[in-house]
């Protein structure tokens, strides 16, 4: 569907809709700023009114009220939120360090949530923001895009039917830009590590290696990225999950010369053929794919890459689409497409692989050790310390 059927569609439910919902948006220019495009993710449903936004920087808050067409504007959203009393709040800095508390306050104002991925920068804000929601009795939208894409969801109606047999496993890469290995997967990795999940179910364990210039990482080797995403810690990643059934999933993430990400993509692999996704919005010509091929190759009677469809919508129709399903979860009293739980379990994904990488061995998932990496690692290093 093009994106101007989309939001014209989405903006048609919305007014058939009885309800309405009053909604406030929080930024934070030059530390985040409003994530990828999300101030104007509620324009077109007219069931929403846009009544506010949140931001210290004088600019950048101006900005971001002409964008959105909020009528009014605040240096600090809990001012915001105690005069505006929302319904709805977006959470939209992509920067997630402020991310625990911001959540905290909508949900003690009773406002449901819509937010920038990562979910958050360590696994302990993560567990926190989940008890939040759950004692506030509120939604949390994470805004892993992909989960309401219709060519993603026509993939797993494809694999359920059987069109490329059994899953076998599962492929990945992250971007693999300037910011290869623990930074790209803890903020692009969570998209698929999202995506396996939506696929295979949740993990039972991780088997990693993370290494910087071909050294091995240990504790002492934690750093902060280019934006602060939480400790992260090497340049060449690759993790090995297993998912019940015997389904493996594979993601890696190495250093090098190149900045577009023409590897950052998503593929299962079944007995019958494959399913390819690629994440990458600057990947000229490329698109959803399938591939009817048991032997994966093309070719000399093979079989041949055929593309999906729909195609995959644009940031601007992507971010309207998990709004739309926001508003779906709160009529009818069910999760989000991508919920508070799928949001933790990404942030459990990336602190997993640390924990393996340090103790040498697979690690059990869920962890046991919920503390950030560099602390857990610290422990971990009592226990393995001849690995070390």
């Amino acid at each position: 569907m093009l994106r101007r059927n989309f939001l014209a569609a989405a903006a048609v439910a919305a007014q058939d809709r009885k309800r309405r919902y009053r909604v406030c948006l929080i930024g934070h220019t030059g530390r985040g700023d409003f994530g990828h495009g999300w101030e104007t993710s509620f324009r077109g449903f007219g069931n929403a009114e846009m009544l506010a936004v949140a931001d210290p920087v004088e600019s950048g808050r101006a900005s971001a009220q002409a964008r959105s067409g909020a009528a009014r504007a605040y240096a600090g959203y809990r001012e915001m939120l105690e005069k505006e009393k929302p319904d709805i709040v977006g959470i939209f800095t992509r920067w997630p360090d402020q991310r625990l508390p911001m959540v905290r306050a909508c949900a003690e104002s009773g406002a449901h949530v819509i937010m920038e991925k990562p979910f958050a920068a360590t696994l302990e804000d993560a567990d926190a923001m989940v008890r939040v929601a759950a004692e506030h009795r509120i939604h949390i939208q994470v805004g892993h895009t992909t989960r309401t894409s219709a060519v993603v969801r026509r993939m797993g109606e494809l694999l359920k039917s059987g069109e490329i047999g059994d899953l076998l496993e599962i492929r990945a890469r992250g971007k693999e830009d300037r910011r290869a290995g623990g930074e790209d997967m803890m903020v692009l990795g969570s998209h698929l590590f999202d995506l396996m999940r939506m696929f295979a179910g949740d993990p039972e364990w991780v088997f990693a290696h993370v290494t910087r210039d071909g050294i091995e990482v240990g504790r002492s080797d934690f750093r902060r990225g280019t934006e602060p995403v939480g400790p992260i810690a090497g340049n060449q990643i690759a993790a090995m999950f297993a998912f019940p059934g015997g389904v493996h999933g594979y993601f890696a993430s190495k250093t090098g010369k190149q900045t577009n990400g023409p590897r950052f993509a998503f593929t299962a692999c079944g007995t019958k053929g494959m399913l390819f996704l690629p994440l990458s919005f600057n990947q000229a010509g490329m698109r959803p794919a399938i591939l009817r091929s048991e032997s994966w190759l093309t070719g000399r009677g093979a079989g041949e890459w055929q593309p999906l469809e729909p195609p995959m919508e644009d940031r601007e129709a992507a971010n309207a689409s998990m709004v739309a399903d926001l508003l779906a979860a709160i009529e009818n009293n069910r999760e989000p497409a991508c919920s508070a739980r799928d949001g933790l379990w990404t942030i459990e994904m990336v602190g997993s692989v640390y924990q393996s990488q340090l103790a040498r061995q697979p690690i059990v998932l869920p962890l046991r050790d919920r503390r950030s990496p560099a602390v857990a690692l610290s422990a971990l290093a009592v226990w393995f310390p001849r690995r070390l």
